[in-house]
C-alpha cells in the first residue's frame, strides 16, 4: 500500500548527502534498521521506486530519510535534490532484514550507515549502547555525514575509516581481513555490515574467515 506523504523539511548534511523530514501516515509503524519503497509523487515519476532506510525512531512523530544522492546520474536520487519542503513522496510498507540481534560491532561503507542510525539512536535511548562499535569507511572526510551525533553517542565505540585520505584522526585503508584482524578482538560477537555489495561480500568473507559465526552476521539479504 502506497502512501502520501509530505516533506516537511530537507537539511543537507553533506556535499550530496541530505536529510529529508516527512509526514508520518496515521498508524504507520516500522522497526529500527527497516526500509522502504520511496517514489517522488509526480506524474510520471510515481512508479520510479527506490529504497530508503528509515533513520528517525519508530516513536518519533515523523519520518526521516538520510539519502546520498548522486548528481552525475539521472536517476531518482538526483531528482530528490531538486525537491523542496511542500512536495510529495509515495512511501510503501516497511520490509528488511537488517534488525538488532545482539551486542556487536557494526561496519558500515558510506550511504550503508543509514539503517545503522535508527538502530544506534534507539540504544541509545534505552541506555544500551556500551559494548558497541561502529566502523564507518567513506572515501573522504567529507563525506561523513553525522559525525557529531556518533561520535558524541555514550559508550558507542566510534572508528572513521578514509580509504582516499590518510590524515589524523581518522584510520586510513579499507576493511578488509586485515583490518578487521588488527582491529577486532572478539570474533564471537555479532556483526552487522552495510554498504555497497562488493564490500558486504568481501566484509563477510573476512570475517567468517577470522571466525565469526555465519549466524551472527546480519546484513541486507
Amino acid at each position: 500500500m502506497a502512501h502520501k506523504v509530505e516533506i516537511r523539511e530537507i537539511k543537507p548534511l553533506g556535499e550530496t548527502v541530505f536529510q529529508y523530514e516527512v509526514e508520518k501516515p496515521k498508524g504507520f509503524d516500522f522497526r529500527p534498521g527497516q526500509a522502504t519503497e520511496v517514489s517522488i509523487a509526480k506524474d510520471g515519476m510515481e512508479d520510479e521506486k527506490r529504497p530508503f532506510t528509515f533513520t528517525s525512531l519508530p516513536s518519533w512523530e515523523h519520518l526521516q530519510f538520510t539519502i546520498k544522492s548522486y548528481p552525475d546520474h539521472d536517476g531518482v536520487t538526483r531528482k530528490l535534490m531538486e525537491l523542496r519542503a511542500g512536495d510529495h513522496l509515495l512511501i510503501r510498507d516497511p520490509w528488511g532484514t537488517i534488525e538488532y540481534k545482539g551486542k556487536g560491532v557494526f561496519i558500515a561503507g558510506g550511504a550503508g550507515m543509514t539503517p545503522f542510525l535508527s538502530i544506534l539512536r534507539d540504544l541509545q535511548s534505552r541506555n544500551a549502547l556500551a559494548g558497541h562499535t561502529l566502523f564507518f569507511a567513506n572515501k573522504r572526510e567529507r563525506d561523513i555525514f553525522d559525525k557529531e551525533e556518533l561520535e558524541a553517542m555514550q559508550g558507542l565505540d566510534v572508528h572513521h575509516v578514509l580509504s582516499k585520505e590518510d590524515k589524523r584522526p581518522y584510520l586510513h585503508g579499507r576493511i578488509d581481513k586485515a583490518f578487521l584482524k588488527d582491529h577486532v578482538e572478539d570474533f564471537s560477537q555479532k556483526f552487522y555490515v552495510c554498504g555497497p555489495d562488493e564490500m558486504v561480500e568481501d566484509v563477510n568473507a573476512a570475517l567468517k574467515s577470522l571466525g565469526a559465526d555465519p549466524d551472527g552476521l546480519v546484513f541486507e539479504e
